[in-house]
């Protein structure tokens, strides 16, 4: 007991310094990727911290099975570095015995995962859908250029001379108001000043010493001159505000947990059944029934030519007809059977993702007593590898799955069942010794700093 403590807490560390590690990493991708729309949106800290923090569950999902690996191959890498293996295993304790802590453990963080991603993930996928789009719709904040017609207030072109930034005070406005369809309103004025309201939702601007030439589109004799000392336009700012959409938004498959999707099919299932009969109805009936049934001959009346080009025309017609009948049948189980795969895919994901954990321990283990190699370096590299290779049969297989070319299990499933056969050989190849591996070539892929932090680790431990 106290032998499988100890090879459990040489994984503890190892793990939550992974974790922390990519996490930062898919963070810093992350803001590299959306600077561009977060930036110059008048946003506050509160919203983008929401953002990120809703987006840190997708991030969860991908970073636990490849720090289960990365914990796993420094661990064992750094056991059979100090020949602690060898010990224990001239101590009669069998690789498989040393693997059992590790593996109760892989099984349990799956477990914690498979909740996550049916409880967590869902609603943070969703929320941040919706947190994104209603970032996307909110415009940044109105600026005005001198000389320069600014039409970012709808229903209004508006033109200053001159602005002063600190105060907002405004000189020289000409305003061209097209709120009312059947008039076109033209505002001048000398001086003016230009502020939101406390609720942000309407834009003033306040005018003094001007005039307001009014005509209406509908009667061109029409016209109407106003002069003012002061006068107020308030316009709708609600584009330059930023306000979250309430509950109520549909949600997309990636924003569903399993039991949820499952009703979905079922449901889907039961139209798909319907579409599937009355598609072979029509089809029975269009290319069988009526081909084979005697009718009576047609009696052309004495214009002769001008019935029977209007037999052909009604003939013709009842052909288009039922092609379109049995053609929108069939798209419509076509359709039914894309979004019955696509949900299954989701299915399969959420259970194949956490069971990657137990996966990447049976891997992890043997390669690392192989390797004899427990740094950050050598562990990042080959994890990363792996990785990878995991990654590109998952993504390929849930495109292949979308498209009906591969069956859901089989497209999500696949990677973990060659690389579960992988680990199963590796691990009896290490029990019998009849292999040792080198992934030295490996490193090259690896950034530069986490070699240089490897290099460090190895100097620190030799002094």
């Amino acid at each position: 007991m106290i032998l499988y403590r100890y090879i459990l807490k040489n994984h503890v560390a190892p793990f939550i310094y992974s974790i922390v590690t990519l996490m930062l990493i898919f963070l810093l991708q992350f803001m590299m990727k959306f600077a561009d729309r977060l930036v110059g949106k008048g946003l506050s800290i509160f919203v983008i911290a929401k953002l990120v923090a809703y987006n840190l569950a997708w991030m969860v999902v991908l970073v636990v099975p490849m720090a289960t690996l990365i914990a796993t191959l420094m661990a064992f890498g750094t056991m059979s570095q100090n020949n602690e293996i060898t010990v224990m295993k001239s101590s009669g304790i069998s690789l498989y015995k040393m693997m059992l802590s590790p593996l109760l453990m892989s099984v349990i963080i799956g477990y914690l995962l498979l909740l996550f991603n049916n409880d967590v993930l869902p609603d943070a996928n969703h929320q941040a859908k919706i947190l994104m789009e209603d970032i996307s719709r909110k415009k940044p904040t109105l600026s005005l250029e001198p000389g320069v017609f600014s039409q970012e207030v709808s229903n209004y072109a508006i033109l200053v001379r001159g602005i002063n930034k600190k105060t907002n005070a405004l000189k020289d406005v000409l305003i061209y108001d097209y709120s009312d369809p059947t008039k076109l309103d033209i505002v001048t004025a000398k001086k003016g000043k230009l502020y939101f309201s406390k609720d942000q939702t309407k834009l003033i601007m306040d005018l003094w010493d001007g005039q307001i030439h009014e005509s209406d589109l509908a009667h061109p004799n029409y016209y109407r001159k106003m002069i003012f000392t002061k006068d107020r336009i308030a316009m709708n700012a609600s584009q330059f505000t930023f306000q979250q959409t309430g509950p109520g938004v549909p949600r997309g498959d990636r924003e569903l947990s399993a039991h949820a999707m499952l009703k979905i099919i079922d449901s889907l299932d039961v139209i798909r059944g319907k579409a599937i009969r009355t598609l072979n109805n029509a089809t029975n009936r269009y290319l069988y029934e009526i081909p084979n049934t005697n009718l009576p001959p047609i009696n052309y009346s004495s214009h002769g030519r001008e019935s029977k080009e209007l037999v052909y025309i009604r003939a013709l017609n009842n052909v288009r007809t039922a092609q379109n009948i049995v053609l929108a049948n069939y798209y419509m189980v076509a359709s039914l059977n894309d979004q019955i795969s696509q949900y299954w895919v989701e299915v399969h994901k959420k259970y194949a993702i956490p069971v990657a954990c137990i996966i990447f321990v049976l891997i992890g283990a043997p390669l690392g007593i192989m390797v004899k190699k427990g740094g950050f370096g050598a562990a990042a590299s080959i994890s990363l590898f792996f990785f990878l290779l995991y990654w590109a049969f998952l993504i390929g297989g849930e495109k292949l799955a979308d498209r009906d070319l591969l069956s859901p299990f089989w497209g999500m499933w696949s990677a973990n069942i060659l690389l579960g056969i992988a680990g199963i050989i590796l691990t009896t190849k290490t029990v019998q010794e009849t292999v040792k591996l080198n992934f030295v070539f490996l490193k090259k892929f690896v950034p530069k700093q986490w070699r240089n932090f490897e290099n460090e680790n190895s100097i620190n431990e030799n002094s």
